[in-house]
């Protein structure tokens, strides 16, 4: 395709799942019976599906393999000791805690750290890290770093602002934060990655103030490529060493495994304190289960150990990074403007500069993923005022986000060059007629994480015309 390349796939395909396109009636009348909530459409009635990369990527023929090794005694099991060292490999802490995805992980976490009006800094919150802290009574602050919100192709958009959370947590004080996180990569911000040197200065601010230092840690093997590839000093280490360095300046990590686990379920907390540990599996008996299952299947432990392993395979990398990178190339030449520069697992189209006309109230982004749907049967997810607006709970006052946002996910190690073309190719067409498009509003919204069950119905356009 002209002077864009899609990468070599580093793999053959074994097994294939078939996929249809609906015709464009029945995606019309699919998109009014689910409310304009992508959500709530049938995965049979989507031809591309782009929602996520959690969980939804392809395994591989050593983790099938090691699926059927997996031991499912209830304590005590040889898939917990294989998955936990694996674990304690990369990050280097001393106990493993499995449980059955990231979210539970933030849950049992933040049950155990938070008190009612305490403060949680991070680079930036993603949705799931956002609400379980919020539930909990602790309040979410963000603190991108002011290079992402520039259009300049910066390697390190990810990074925190170390200025203003020092300034934050002097402010503040230091009692009532009782942790800080950074999310690598940072998915909210165009899944940009953060740089050893950033990671390092946040860590001295929180040893200073004696504050937990954690990592949303789903992405990082993506995040040390782009350590390796852009940052000074670490182009002759392996992943594998850049990764155990990343986790050694941390207090503990939180994970999804269906990310950079490459798994289909799975996740893990991973602490250093012995007294923060037994309180976390004190409540995880309660509500996942025993400590050596924490709500896996141990066959699930064995893909996911197996999965770790090769997530921080260079040549998978490569590819994966790569295939994002095509994949952005193609999108902005469809007509489409793109976070740039692309990051590690999804293009995120800024739909508010796609739909100038459509203001955050109308929620862009959402028209812009119920338009994907409508127009080729790809599955999108809005990442802006649908998502993280709403009302601030504290002064009522109304919240939209910083950027409103379209996120395309691809799944690992699932969909090839031509599928992406195909996207690129209905993005192409979408934007011949955006100025068509109108915005939605909602009907029905609950109090956390709106977005997963929000009803929505369409606006008139009338701005320039159009009913």
């Amino acid at each position: 395709m002209e002077d864009y390349k899609h990468p070599a796939e580093p793999f053959r395909i074994k097994s294939i799942e078939s996929i249809a396109l609906r015709t464009r009636e029945e995606r019309e009348q699919i998109l009014k019976e689910a409310k304009y909530n992508i959500f709530k459409i049938k995965a049979e009635d989507i031809y591309i599906d782009l929602l996520t990369d959690s969980g939804t990527g392809a395994m591989s023929t050593t983790q099938w393999a090691a699926l059927m090794l997996g031991d499912e005694s209830y304590a005590g099991a040889r898939s917990f000791y294989r998955f936990e060292n694996i674990v304690k490999g990369i990050t280097s802490k001393k106990h493993i805690i499995p449980t059955h995805q990231g979210r539970v992980a933030e849950n049992v976490f933040f049950s155990t750290v938070l008190k009612r009006g305490d403060y949680i800094p991070n680079n930036t919150h993603f949705d799931t890290t956002r609400a379980n802290a919020s539930h909990k009574g602790g309040i979410p602050v963000d603190f991108p770093c002011p290079e992402a919100a520039i259009a300049d192709e910066l390697p390190f958009k990810g990074n925190m602002d170390t200025r203003r959370l020092e300034s934050f947590i002097n402010e503040k004080g230091a009692d009532k934060i009782p942790v800080v996180f950074m999310t690598v990569t940072n998915n909210s911000m165009g899944g940009q990655p953060v740089s050893m040197a950033n990671i390092k200065e946040t860590a001295a601010i929180c040893k200073k103030y004696g504050i937990m230092f954690f990592f949303d840690c789903a992405r990082y093997a993506e995040n040390c490529y782009f350590i390796k590839h852009y940052e000074p000093g670490y182009e002759s280490k392996t992943i594998k060493k850049i990764a155990q360095e990343m986790f050694s300046y941390s207090d503990g990590a939180l994970m999804s495994a269906k990310k950079d686990g490459l798994a289909n379920m799975g996740g893990f907390a991973a602490v250093n304190d012995d007294d923060l540990a037994q309180r976390m599996i004190e409540l995880l008996i309660i509500i996942e289960g025993f400590p050596t299952y924490g709500g896996m299947s141990g066959r699930d432990m064995d893909t996911v150990a197996v999965g770790l392993a090769e997530a921080l395979n260079e040549d998978y990398l490569a590819y994966r990074i790569g295939q994002i990178e095509y994949f952005g190339k193609i999108i902005e030449r469809a007509g489409a403007p793109i976070i740039k520069p692309t990051g590690g697992h999804a293009i995120f189209i800024d739909a508010g500069k796609f739909l100038p006309h459509i203001p955050s109230e109308e929620f862009p982004g959402q028209a812009l993923a119920v338009e994907l749907y409508k127009e080729g049967g790809i599955r999108g997810v809005e990442i802006g005022s649908l998502m993280f607006g709403g009302y601030d709970p504290v002064t009522g006052e109304k919240i939209t986000a910083l950027r409103e946002l379209v996120r395309l996910a691809v799944p690992r190690r699932m969909y090839t060059g031509s599928h992406l073309d195909y996207v690129a190719e209905i993005v192409g067409k979408i934007a011949k007629k955006k100025g068509e498009l109108g915005g939605l509003k909602i009907t029905r919204q609950s109090s956390y994480l709106r977005h997963f069950t929000v009803e929505l119905e369409k606006l008139a356009m009338n701005r320039i015309g159009i009913v």
